[in-house]
């Protein structure tokens, strides 16, 4: 039998080109209206729009191959302020100005100790749950802190070393239309970066 798997999704950057034309008050188009609405819209269709193609692979894949615990969430997002989220988590506006000013950096405990309770209550749901990073695995700011509590069950795609975030994205979104699983390695200790590989054919 296969073990538990869960993948943790890194943040779509709130405070980029797209991040202040939803953030624009003038913002008209649907998604902007829904965030500045009392239900506001689900981070993960929040999170697509402003990463585009990256976070969009992210997402599908994660969906596609999530094996869960019974009770526990096979899908989670990496957020500057809030730990870890669930992607159909509703958000606003004051949410995302507040994502928009926090900083992903393993030195800053605004970000790091919602992470670390978070990961550490997801990794007692079963301890011998594999949990994948889609997201850098070349600094630290994901992996010092997931690392220290997951250890040699922090996982990553192989195929991500080298590749820049769109090659990442199509790479993601091909393997989850297909249904075949990337080869998934321990992080700690392997190579994290590399040559950039062959550009992806086209889909």
């Amino acid at each position: 039998m296969e073990p538990h798997r869960i993948f943790l999704l890194s943040p779509a950057y709130t405070g980029g080109k797209r991040g202040q034309l939803l953030l624009r008050e003038a913002a008209a188009f649907d998604l902007a209206l829904r965030v500045r609405s009392a239900g506001g819209a689900p981070l993960g269709e929040v999170f697509s729009f402003l990463s585009g193609l990256y976070f969009r692979g992210k997402l599908a894949y994660a969906r596609a191959f999530a094996r869960p615990p019974a009770g526990a969430p096979g899908v989670l997002v990496i957020t500057p302020t809030r730990g870890l989220v669930h992607p159909e988590a509703r958000v606003r506006i004051d949410d995302l100005h507040e994502m928009a000013a926090g900083d992903v950096d393993a030195a800053n405990p605004v970000y790091r100790l919602p992470l670390e309770r978070d990961a550490v209550a997801l990794a007692s749901t079963d301890p011998a749950m594999e949990v994948v990073l889609l997201g850098s695995i070349a600094s630290g700011k994901y992996v010092d802190v997931l690392g220290a509590v997951f250890g040699p069950l922090l996982l990553f795609p192989a195929e991500f070393v080298g590749r820049g975030d769109m090659s990442r994205g199509g790479l993601l979104l091909r393997h989850a239309d297909t249904g075949v699983e990337l080869d998934c390695v321990p992080v700690m200790g392997a190579v994290r970066r590399g040559a950039r590989p062959p550009k992806l054919a086209p889909r």
